[in-house]
Order: structure tokens, then sequence, then C-alpha cells
């Protein structure tokens, strides 16, 4: 296998297209990536912004140029030294009718080639939510009438752009007649007569016989466990790995997969032992990635979470937690996600929750011993569902495997223990199907029961954490990042050294991420506001005064203030961390623009807190309240609030900017494999998405990454952590075994400033490189001497050794220990010569 060096991820579409990603490769390789790290790239719906909604497996998408344009971009890679891994989809494709195999689907129902592609419940009709309202309330305001379809010239039911496709058996020899009808109950009576029926999508949570992908209605659940389904689906994909174009595999949610283990096997088998394959996995506090997965780790969510134990100040941390709940009131942390898991089982997963209920009572009906009062199995169902620790186990037609068959019989533990929990009974009921210890007569149906279960709490676990209360609570919004713990716990130097020494024993080549296209923020956002707990006082101080600044332009309504205390301490976070380093708030240009950014990411974020707006259920006089909040806080006028606010952030900011370099130099050495998202080699203010996934400046980097030198380390734009990354991962390209499976060897300061060194060594029989990195640094303010009186013992093997700093160039002789006050800048990372 050839193990990627470093990855570069580019998102295609919204303009980058295969011509335009190999205008990039030189700059690529002088940066120093092994291999492109592509998004999905299949054909998928007209005007796609990501490409996860599939239309086509069997296609490269013309988009973006189509096979012809990506040969010449493969053609660059492979000319430059370069490998490309693929983001591929197996989990789901659009359920659109651009999808000829959904189209075939709705126009012939079960009797389709590609009814059992999808995964549909075909005991009734395939439910289609795409109206404003009812069949009914549709048909009678005029907005679904029978047209030609002007594809295929056949009758179909048109509503606005759509048309739907008709059963031939339901217009055979009479198509001039079916086209002619204009009663509204023959019309009716003709989609009575459909293997489909089209309702509003606001009955999606509660009444859909398709699996689909989270709360998304318009991507529809695929069967890829099915060899058929699996060959039809990965055919295209197994032709490039084969070919040699493709080096490489990143599994998009692999947690909605019936049976992951399976489907990675098959994978593998297929692909051979060459391809390297990463699979996108949240793994919960304390979770490992099943040792038996054949694939080199995960996307590398775990690796964020871990860098919050060097940048959060523990001590302080608890200071910022009560200074946003004497804002917000008191919190409990563990409620508080009940409450937002209970939002998601009773309300957005409902239709997921019945379907579980009518298996168990099937099985229930077939087996008396499992028959139980349905008050009784919905309590019981429900309180699992709400307590499952992690995404989900990995159960199939035999059961549970042994780690799992344990974290259930915990979880188990936790709902019998609950103040008035659920029957005993119910529970116990539940368990034995869970398990696969039940009678061969319902083998099956208990089979199908875990699978669900276990392809339902995954998505109840991200809409709960991720896209519910990660809106709603937000003390540190740097916590709130995809694979983080939501609750709270101590930060701890010591954590992070145990955490990088188990990478390197259980995933050494997983990708190391710092910013992807589904993290809530850039990494260098995100980087500032582990700053706020350095100084918790001056942030919670400053504030005060920006409410008390902007307090008329708080608007009271109906139901309570707009924007109310929570939102707008999530507001000035939020704005803390998109604030260019050298912004003029004089300048109504600028502004304006992050205005425009700022508002759509407003927006998503009060709709995604679920509390007095939604998606679904959008309040515009709330909405429109905030909104107006925001464009007053951000117009030039305000001067009083952007000149404090400007002055306020000054600390923060470069605490921030050290804490970005930090942060990189982590992910350049550590364990795992260094991966860079578009842009944010220099630095990424982004906010959530689509914010994260508009085209980074490639004209700006490349000419930074070609005029870096000795002027980079006075700079803040972003030109000394590309200079950082371009230098580090060179020399990864040229010990690669010390970074793969070298020691991880955390090292100790002490000294005046020991509480600000994060150091550690990567070690094997030939390399060694010591890091020296600040962490913690808003305090220390003699800069021309960041280390002064701190010093680090080495252990024996590498005393009396000779070093090259790879950020200046500087020769070194070590005899017993660093003597960091020799360094003048706070950056050292030293590699033996």
């Amino acid at each position: 296998m050839s193990v990627p060096t470093a990855t570069y991820r580019i998102q295609f579409r919204n303009g980058m297209t295969f011509d335009r990603a190999a205008e990039q490769v030189p700059y690529l390789k002088r940066l120093g990536i092994s291999h492109l790290y592509a998004s999905p790239i299949f054909t998928a719906t007209s005007g796609s912004s990501h490409g996860y909604d599939v239309t086509d497996a069997t296609e490269i998408d013309p988009a973006i140029g189509g096979r012809i344009g990506f040969d010449r971009m493969v053609r660059s890679l492979k000319g430059a030294g370069l490998g490309l891994i693929l983001d591929i989809v197996p989990n789901h494709m659009a359920a659109s009718l651009e999808n000829a195999w959904w189209r075939d689907v709705v126009e012939h129902g079960a009797a389709s080639r590609y009814a059992r592609h999808f995964d549909i419940d075909w005991s009734r009709k395939l439910t289609l939510p795409f109206l404003g309202g009812s069949f009914d309330e549709a048909l009678h305001a005029g907005e679904i009438t029978i047209e030609r379809d002007p594809k295929t010239g056949n009758p179909a039911f048109a509503f606005y752009e759509a048309f739907y496709p008709l059963a031939p058996e339901t217009y055979s020899g009479r198509k001039d007649e079916i086209l002619s009808l204009s009663d509204k109950t023959e019309i009716k009576r003709l989609h009575d007569l459909q293997p489909y029926r089209l309702m509003s999508w606001r009955d999606a949570p509660r009444d859909l016989s398709y699996r689909r992908f989270f709360e998304i209605t318009g991507l529809a659940g695929v069967r890829v466990e099915d060899a058929t389904v699996f060959a039809d689906t990965h055919r295209l994909i197994l032709d490039l790995v084969h070919s040699g174009a493709v080096d490489g595999l990143r599994i998009d949610h692999v947690d909605g997969l019936a049976d992951p283990k399976s489907y990675l096997e098959r994978l593998r088998e297929q692909t051979g032992p060459a391809c390297y394959i990463t699979v996108e996995k949240i793994l919960g506090e304390g979770e490992m990635l099943p040792p038996d997965w054949p694939v080199s780790g995960t996307t590398g969510y775990e690796f964020i979470a871990a860098l919050s134990d060097v940048f959060v100040d523990n001590d302080k941390m608890e200071v910022l937690r009560g200074a946003y709940q004497k804002l917000v009131g008191p919190l409990d942390m563990k409620e508080e996600l009940r409450s937002a898991k209970t939002l998601m089982v009773d309300n957005n997963f409902a239709g997921e929750f019945a379907v579980l209920i009518q298996l168990a009572r099937r099985i229930g009906e077939t087996d008396d011993s499992l028959a139980l009062p349905e008050e009784a199995l919905a309590k019981a169902l429900r309180e699992l569902l709400i307590c499952f620790p992690v995404y989900r186990t990995y159960g199939t037609g035999a059961g549970l495997p042994g780690e799992d068959r344990r974290r259930l019989a915990s979880v188990m533990a936790t709902v019998q223990n609950a103040t008035n929990g659920p029957d005993a009974r119910a529970l116990a009921s539940l368990e034995r199907i869970l398990l696969g210890d039940v009678d061969h007569t319902v083998g099956e149906l208990a089979s199908t029961f875990r699978t669900r279960f276990q392809q339902l709490t995954g998505p109840l676990m991200a809409k709960s954490v991720e896209d519910t209360l990660f809106f709603r609570q937000g003390a540190l919004l740097a916590l709130n990042e995809v694979g983080a713990d939501p609750l709270p716990h101590t930060y701890r130097l010591d954590r992070f050294h145990e955490e990088m020494k188990s990478r390197l024993l259980r995933q050494p080549d997983a990708l190391s991420a710092s910013s992807t296209h589904d993290t809530k923020r850039g990494e260098d956002a995100r980087a500032r506001l582990y700053a706020l707990t350095e100084a918790p006082e001056a942030w919670s101080r400053g504030v005060d005064r920006w409410r008390e600044t902007n307090r008329t332009f708080v608007q009271k309504l109906d139901d309570g203030l707009a924007p109310e205390p929570s939102v707008e301490w999530m507001l000035y976070q939020a704005l803390a961390g998109v604030w260019p380093a050298d912004l003029e708030h004089e300048d109504a240009a600028s502004l304006g623009a992050i205005e425009d950014r700022f508002v759509a990411y407003t927006e998503k974020a009060l709709r995604e807190a679920k509390l007095r707006t939604t998606w679904s259920e959008i309040d515009e006089a709330y909405e429109s309240a905030v909104i107006a909040y925001v464009r007053r806080l951000l117009s030039p006028d305000n001067r009083a609030f952007l000149d404090d606010f400007t002055k306020t952030l000054r600390p923060f900011v470069r605490s921030g900017l050290v804490n970005s370099i930090t942060q990189a130099i982590i992910k350049l050495t550590a364990p795992g494999v260094p991966d860079i998202y578009q842009g944010s080699e220099g630095l990424d203010f982004s906010l959530v998405d689509p914010d994260n996934r508009r085209e980074p400046d490639f004209e700006t980097l490349q000419r930074h990454v070609l005029g870096a030198g000795d002027e980079v380390w006075a700079e803040d734009n972003g030109r000394l952590k590309q200079h950082v990354i371009t230098t580090l991962l060179h020399v990864r390209q040229q010990v690669p075994t010390l970074f793969r499976r070298g020691d991880y060897l955390p090292l100790i300061a002490s000294g005046r400033r020991a509480t600000h060194v994060l150091a550690y060594a990567r070690a094997d029989q030939t390399d060694v490189v010591v890091v020296v990195t600040p962490r913690l640094w808003l305090g220390v303010d003699d800069l021309s001497a960041p280390w002064a009186g701190t010093r680090i013992a080495l252990p024996a093997a590498f005393q009396d050794r000779s070093f090259i700093d790879l950020l200046t160039g500087r020769l070194v002789h070590v005899h017993d220990a660093l003597q960091l006050e020799a360094f003048t800048k706070p950056f050292v990372v030293l590699k033996s010569t």
C-alpha cells in the first residue's frame, strides 16, 4: 500500500473543474503533498455544490469536466509524481428524477430492475415527499396537472418544473385521453393507480417509505450490501482503481451502511491490498475503530477533538462557562443533550422510530416471549435511543460482536437504573432482539430490527449533537466541532499525549484533519477562539459592553427578545472567529463582505438550534430581527462598537495566530497523515458550510509559497503558516518511516514558561525530530526572548547530538537538555543530522 505522506483536499464544483485543479498541480507539488484528495466526482444533481447527491455512479460529472477532463487531471498528477484519493458515497444517491435508476423506480415501482437498489419498504407505495402540501391541496390549487414529459413525451404529473412519470400500464393505449384529463377527480383516481404517492415534504419525518440520509429526503439510502447493487455502484470506481488512476478511497458516512465491515471487506477484496482506504467515522469518547476493518483509519475528526487538550486553558475554562451561564442561566449539559436527542426521536426521526416499533410488534406476534404492550415497548426503545452513547454498534445477522455486547449491556444498565425508567421486561426483550438471542422463527426480523436500529443511532447522534446542541449552547464555540464530546470535561496536556500514543498504536495511517468541508468553522477561527479561555474575564466584559452599546438594536417580539442573550454571545464569538486580522473597520467594502457571509451563518445557526425557528417551521419575524441586529453590528456607522471590538480582539488575534502555527506543526509531526483542506495552508477563518466550501485564492497562495523567506516571521497574513507547512511536508517526504512508525515520546519542560510549552519527539532507529511549540501564549509579553528560563530534558539517546532547526535552518548541538532561551523564535522543530 502506498500510504500518503500528506493529502490536499479540493472541493470540486462551484467553479472548480478538473482542468482548474490540474493548473494547481505545480503548486501542490511545491507545497509538498503526496496525494490530491478529491470531493465526489460522479454525476450529481444539476447545480450540486458538493457532489454527495449522486445521480449516476457510472459517469464522471460532465459539469466538472467529465471523463476527458478527469483523465487530463490524472496525467498532470502522475506527471508530477502525485497520487489521487477519491471521496465515494456508497450509502445514498439522489432521490431525484435526474437519477435514471430512481426515475425507473418511480415509474415502475416494485417491478423496476432498480427497485432493490434503494432501501425501500415495498409493503406500501413509494412516498415522494416533494409537494408543498398534500396531493389533494396541490391538485385543487392547480399546482398539479397532467402534461407531456418534455424528456420522454409520455404523460406525467406536472408539479412546477418536475414531471413525475406515470406507470405505463396506467396510460397504455390511451395517451391522448390521459393527457386531456382536467377533471380533478379523474386526476386523483389516476394518482391512486401509481406505484408511488406524492405527498408533502413536511410529512417526511413521520411517513417515508425509504431510508434517507439523515433528515434529507432528497437522498435515498442504497442497499450496497447487495452484491448486484455493489457491482453497479462501484463498477467505475473499481475501474479507476485498477487502471492506476486512483490510489485511494475515502468512504463517506460508513456508519450509514447495513453492514460496514462486510462492505469494507468486499471493497478491499475488489480493490486489492494497494488501495489506501479511510472511512468517515465519528469516534465517541474512548471508542476505537473496529480493529478488524480492512482500512487505514478514519478521516480524522477525533484528531481535531484531541487538539482542545493543547489549547484550552483548563484552569480558566470554568470562568468562561460561569460568565456564559451568568448571561443565559444555569445549564446542565447532560440534560441539554438529552433534550436535543429527545427532540430528534420524537420529531425529526419519528418515522424511523415508528418502523422499529412495527418491527418489534411483528417479532412479538411471532414469538410470544417477546410480545409487549406498544406503550411499554415505545418507552423502552425511546429511552434506549436517547441514552445510546456512540454512533452505532456493528451487529450482523449473527448478533453483536463482543465489544458491542459489552457496550449494550452498559447502556441497558444505565437505562434500567434511571428514575422512572422503562419497563424492565420491555428492555430485556429489546436486548434479546439486538443481541440475536431469539428463536429462529424471528431471526430474520430480529436481524432487520438490529440493522435499522444501528442505522438510526448514528444520524440521531449526529443531528442531536452537531446540528442541534452545538448551535444551542456555546460557552466556547471552538469546542462545538464535529467529533467533539458535547459534555464538559477537563483539558489536560497529558491526555493529548496519551491520545497521540494511542493513535500511533491503533491507526498511524489515518488522516489527521484540522479543517474539512463539514467542520463548523475554519481551523484558524477555532485556534483564535481557544484563546478566549486564557482571558475569559476580558472577553465576558467585552460582551457586556457590546450588548450595552448595541442594546437599541434588540427587538422585543411577542415570544421574547430578538436576539436573546445566548444568541448575542454566540454572534459576538462567531464574529471574533471570522474577523480578519488586518481588517480596517472603516473599510465599508470589507465589512460588507463579512456581513454577507455572517448573515448566511446566522440564519443557519438559528435554524439548526431549533428553538425559535427551524428549517421546516421558519419564524420570519424572529429571523429578520436577529439578522437586522447583525447588519447593524457591522455597519460602518457603528463606530463605537467596531472600535471596541477590534481593540478587545487584538490579544486574542495574536494568541490565535500562535495557536494556528502550533496546530499546523502538531498535524505535520504527530502520528497520522496530515490532511490539508483547500486554502487552509494559509489562514482559514471560514464559517460553517457553505462558507467553508468557497474556493481559496490560489493565486495568492502560489505567490506566497514562491516568495517565502525570513520576512515570513513578521507576517500575520498566513505566510508563516504556509512556510511552516511547506517546510515540514517536504521533511515528511524525506523521512516517511519516521513519521509513519516512529515512536511518539512526550517531553517535559521545566522553568519559567514550562506551562506554555508543548514538547514531544518522534524517533526511530535512524532519525529523531524534536518538537517544541507554544501554547496558552496570550500572557507571554516578551517576544524578544520567548523561552527565557525554560529547558527541556532529553532522553539519553538524544543527548550529545547535532540537530538542524527546520524552520530557521540553524544548526544546534544538544548536550543533556534543550536550553530554550537560545532560540529566538517560539516554534522549534529540530531534526537530527
